[in-house]
């Protein structure tokens, strides 16, 4: 059984440049969010764009701080791997989340249909039981959902990566750590945030229709629960971004 204490955190300017991350991520997700899409569905391009802002930051952050000299340690027999750095119950959850994510903009890239403006991708179609077809929108289809996808892939490929060199570099330990819970936090915020705001989406679109069936009272039971375990994860992964501490691993 192995305990890490409480260690410092990182310098000021690894403090800078994650704040000034979440600064231009807002910046630009309001941007992008005006510009790419029409109305209340422009969040669902400004949440990638800010998740990508903030994990371009804390990897900066972590590319630019000044490495210890030396050799490596090879004390023991086994080389160190990512997941004896990462939070454990946490990493669990996000890639729970991550597979949600995946799962809901797949299911919901399937079920949409184009807007009354022909766009494609953009609303959701339903023909009641009475022969009548109801559209809602905005609907999570692949028109916002792509994006999404493929700044999760980018991030992904890009925070392992990050990992695995953190967990190989020269180093102590409470440094690793710190710094591996920093980039865990910023993949989780570019998990947790996109999977609230496509969730929320789905659930009131389904909400707006009036001949609401039994698959749509099933998917809100699904959508509910996974909006408010991702409303949960959003504040902590923008807390450890701004000051990661690991405290304990067991």
């Amino acid at each position: 059984m192995r305990v890490l204490d409480a260690a410092p955190a990182g310098s000021a300017a690894d403090r800078y440049l994650r704040w000034a991350g979440l600064l231009i991520g807002v910046v630009a997700a309001q941007v992008v969010g005006h510009a790419v899409a029409d109305g209340e569905a422009g969040i669902l391009y400004a949440i990638p764009v800010f998740g990508l802002c903030v994990v371009a930051a804390v990897l900066s952050a972590d590319a630019l701080t000044a490495r210890p000299h030396g050799p490596v340690r090879t004390a023991h027999l086994a080389p160190r791997r990512v997941r004896d750095y990462v939070p454990p119950r946490m990493t669990v959850l996000l890639i729970v989340e991550a597979a949600l994510l995946a799962a809901l903009l797949v299911v919901a890239g399937v079920l949409a249909s184009s807007d009354e403006m022909g766009r494609a991708d953009r609303s959701l179609t339903v023909t009641c039981s009475n022969g009548s077809t109801v559209s809602t929108a905005p609907w999570p289809g692949l028109f916002y959902g792509l994006p999404i996808l493929a700044s999760l892939a980018v991030s992904t490929a890009v925070c392992l990566w990050s990992l695995t060199r953190i967990a190989r570099r020269p180093g102590d330990e409470a440094t690793r750590r710190n710094r591996a819970l920093a980039i865990v936090a910023a993949w989780g915020l570019l998990v947790s945030a996109p999977l609230l705001g496509a969730a929320s989406t789905a659930s009131g679109a389904l909400l707006d229709i009036a001949c609401d069936g039994t698959a749509a009272r099933i998917g809100n039971w699904v959508l509910w629960p996974t909006a408010l375990i991702a409303l949960g994860t959003v504040p902590w992964c923008l807390f450890t971004v701004i000051s990661p501490k690991a405290r304990g691993y067991r």
